[in-house]
């Protein structure tokens, strides 16, 4: 049978007492949640059984805990001590001991962003104005055919964009919302105010899906001198339907809420969408980042940096976006190698070296990306994070709608906060 040594009543494995480890492992826990002050050339270390605070001397080694005072060992309050400061101790040639403390002290420095408080109140307090303002500048554009036969004459086209997407902004009820539209009315917007039920027949028209998404693009233009940088993410605005299915696996109908799936580009500084995608609920996000980035390319805008998640991080996305001059910020998955398959322009190999190996630079470049979620949030605070339509033209519509409304706003602020000229006409056309 193996004879043990003993020290302190401890017995002792590898040169090194059981105390030891454990009084050593709760030092370093007292080190990670206490708070250990400084006073003089001693410490004061609170105790973990709420008896007060222990005066620990890292130069002579005590402590005045019970545990060192009565035992002579070393405490784990010493332990807490030695994890918090890194103690290099030095003999002089004349006797003397020379003690340096290093101290490692980080400095939080918080970002902050002044706001602009009186452009942003102006941009508040006259955001209804303006928005119809604008809003009836898009619609000028809209052609309606003329309508053949006898019967009653059906409403403009562009009034009913005009009227679904000013409803959509108002964020009320239809019957609520036609004092609204007769204001519009008397001010020149629309040359007739039609049936609240009208509204949501007008959603359900196929042909303003292209000049919904049209508006979106052009809304957009005059922000191509301020975005450089972009982002892309999708998100899901509910409906009032239903999804079923059995579950076999328990023998029972489950069901959840359907969702019309936005997928979306924008812009860093404005958060002005400057690209929109909308398909079925489990369309691939992947696959719709090459419209995303080449339809804002194509609208004018030129592109620096395209931050997106992982679910968007493939060879052929990488290429399209080096393609327009542009730098993917694409954070890479777990199993991911710097091994680029496809023989195109490598952006592939070279990003991942440069994620692996220059991970925090990397990662500030897509921080950017998180103001995607911010545009989705200013959406979905504003103007509700569900569609009221029933049919699946009428939902599209809607979401476009809460888009265009959406830049439209921050048009009215970058207006107000970068001194943009404040005529839709002559901003988009200069």
């Amino acid at each position: 049978m193996e004879q043990l040594e003993f020290f302190n009543g401890d017995p002792i494995t590898n040169g090194i007492t059981e105390g030891v480890k454990v009084r050593r492992q709760r030092g370093v826990e007292i080190a990670k949640v206490a708070r250990i002050d400084r006073r003089g050339e001693n410490y004061l270390v609170p105790s973990m059984s709420g008896n007060g605070r222990y005066v620990v001397d890292p130069v002579a080694v005590t402590c005045t805990c019970p545990d060192h005072e009565q035992r002579g060992c070393k405490c784990k309050h010493l332990y807490a001590v030695e994890v918090m400061a890194s103690r290099e101790i030095t003999r002089n040639t004349d006797g003397t001991t020379t003690v340096t403390e290093t101290v490692a002290i980080k400095a939080t420095k918080r970002t902050t962003y002044p706001q602009n408080w009186p452009a942003y109140n102006a941009a508040q307090t006259t955001e209804k104005k303006h928005f119809q303002s604008l809003l009836f500048d898009l619609c000028k554009s809209v052609y309606t055919p003329p309508q053949q036969g006898r019967g009653q004459r059906r409403l403009p086209l562009a009034d009913a964009v005009f009227s679904v997407c000013f409803k959509v902004y108002s964020t009320v009820f239809q019957r609520r919302f036609m004092c609204d539209l007769s204001d519009a009315k008397d001010s020149g917007y629309i040359g007739a105010v039609p049936h609240f039920n009208s509204i949501s027949n007008y959603l359900e028209n196929p042909d303003l899906t292209p000049i919904l998404t049209s508006f979106i693009l052009e809304s957009s233009k005059p922000l191509t001198a301020v975005e450089s940088d972009f982002a892309a993410d999708s998100s899901g605005f509910t409906t009032s339907r239903f999804h079923r299915w059995f579950d076999h696996k328990y023998g029972v109908i489950r069901q959840d809420h359907d969702w019309v799936k936005v997928h979306l580009m924008c812009g860093v500084k404005t958060n002005v969408v400057t690209a929109v995608e909308i398909h079925d609920r489990n369309a691939s996000d992947t696959k719709q980042l090459p419209a995303l980035v080449s339809t804002t390319a194509s609208n004018g805008f030129t592109l620096r940096e395209v931050s997106a998640d992982k679910g968007y991080s493939t060879v052929s996305n990488h290429d399209l976006i080096a393609s327009h001059g542009a730098t993917p910020f694409i954070v890479f998955k777990q199993n991911a190698t710097g091994t680029d398959r496809n023989p195109g322009q490598g952006t592939w190999a070279k990003m991942f070296h440069y994620f692996s190996f220059r991970r925090d630079e990397f990662l500030g470049h897509y921080h950017k990306r998180s103001n995607i979620e911010s545009t989705f949030s200013m959406i979905k605070a504003k103007f509700g994070d569900a569609v009221r339509s029933k049919t699946d033209v009428a939902m599209k519509n809607e979401a476009l709608c809460k888009i265009l409304c959406h830049n439209i706003c921050c048009l009215i602020s970058a207006f107000h906060e970068l001194g943009i000229e404040s005529n839709f006409c002559q901003a988009s056309a200069a």
